[in-house]
């Protein structure tokens, strides 16, 4: 099987996935791993450009940690908009990487570069099973189940699908411990320690589904996308 997780930012999928990311990949799934923002706001004594290339290294670092292809960035951060040339690059993230199962952001997540990443994934994942809708990519006709990741904070975030990742813990901690850049900007600026924050989000999410730790998905249910899912990997409530 070949999942596509899609994040704004470079950090958001260690943040909200990386354990089901690692779980799939240990049993022999492809992952990619694509981020449509470049970061280079995320930071505050560095210039923009230079933080983009910093944070490319370092979502880089992180995907191999578990074998993934990382893709993108389509844009800069706070510059990225519902416009069809945009949709177009999603499209063929999609086409490229050929999916089976797509998680992408929450469309009522707390900033606008995630709530931005779940409309384009949305519109783009049937665009591009339309085989007369031309792009860089040949068509993908598959249409591929998609999966919400959880809100930051779990706020306004109703689950439907749990993946247990108590024996994955450490390696999230790992891969999200690659955005080195990252440590100082998010305890100063969103009054958040990284590795905390990620530990108490899966003890809740786990805590509600009866393991250690888990990560919290819900399912887009629209006609056309409600299908089986290896219930080797998802816990359901």
């Amino acid at each position: 099987m070949r999942i596509l997780a899609v994040g704004a930012h470079p950090d958001d999928l260690e943040f909200l996935c990386a354990g089901t990311l690692a779980k799939y990949s240990k049993e022999g799934h492809k992952i990619f791993m694509a981020h449509l923002c470049n970061g280079d706001m995320g930071g505050r004594n560095i210039k923009p450009e230079e933080l983009a290339k910093i944070r490319d290294k370092e979502s880089k670092a992180a995907a191999k940690l578990v074998g993934a292809e990382a893709l993108g960035p389509i844009a800069g951060d706070l510059d990225l908009y519902p416009t069809k040339e945009m949709r177009i690059r999603v499209v063929d993230i999609i086409r490229h990487s050929k999916p089976n199962l797509i998680f992408t952001h929450s469309p009522n997540d707390y900033m606008p570069d995630h709530v931005i990443t779940s409309q384009l994934v949305f519109d783009a994942v049937f665009t591009a099973t339309l085989p007369l809708y031309k792009t860089k990519y040949k068509v993908h006709e598959p249409i591929v189940p998609v999966f919400y990741l959880d809100t930051m904070a779990g706020i306004g975030f109703e689950p439907t699908d749990y993946v247990d990742i108590t024996d994955f813990i450490n390696i999230k901690k790992k891969m999200l411990l690659c955005h080195k850049s990252q440590y100082k900007w998010l305890k100063g600026h969103h009054n958040a320690e990284v590795t905390n924050f990620l530990e108490i989000m899966a003890k809740f999410r786990g805590l509600q589904c009866g393991v250690l730790y888990a990560e919290a998905f819900r399912r887009l249910n629209v006609w056309g996308r409600i299908k089986e899912v290896s219930q080797s990997l998802f816990r359901l409530p």
